[in-house]
C-alpha cells in the first residue's frame, strides 16, 4: 500500500520543514511496516510537498500514525500549514516504469 499526503505550507516555514523531514525520514522509514518514504515538492509552488511511504499492511500505517514519534512529527509539521493536508492511500496498479 502507498500513503501519499500533500501538504501546503507558509512561505516562511518551507525550509523548517524540509529540515525536519531530513531529520525524520529515516525513522519513518525503518518504520515495521514501512519500506519506505519519499518527499516530494510541487514545482509550479515550492509550498506544496506530498509525501509519499509505502507500507507492507494498512495495520502497519496505523501502528506508525498512532505511534508517540508520529505525534510528535506531526504536531511540528503542521505548525507550518496554510490549507488543511490531504490524504490517500492507493495501490501500485501498473508499477513504475515504461509499458
Amino acid at each position: 500500500m502507498i500513503r501519499i499526503v500533500k501538504m501546503s505550507f507558509n512561505p516562511d516555514y518551507i525550509e523548517t520543514f524540509k529540515q525536519l523531514f531530513d531529520e525524520k525520514k529515516h525513522k519513518i522509514g525503518s518504520f515495521p511496516g514501512c519500506s519506505g518514504v519519499r518527499l516530494l515538492q510541487d514545482k509550479a509552488n515550492p509550498g506544496i510537498f506530498f509525501t509519499c511511504s509505502v507500507w507492507d499492511s494498512t495495520d502497519s500505517l496505523e501502528t506508525y500514525r498512532n505511534s508517540e514519534f508520529f505525534q510528535e512529527t506531526w504536531k511540528l509539521t503542521k505548525k507550518g500549514f496554510n490549507a488543511k493536508p490531504e490524504a490517500w492511500s492507493v495501490e501500485d496498479v501498473n508499477g513504475l516504469g515504461p509499458d
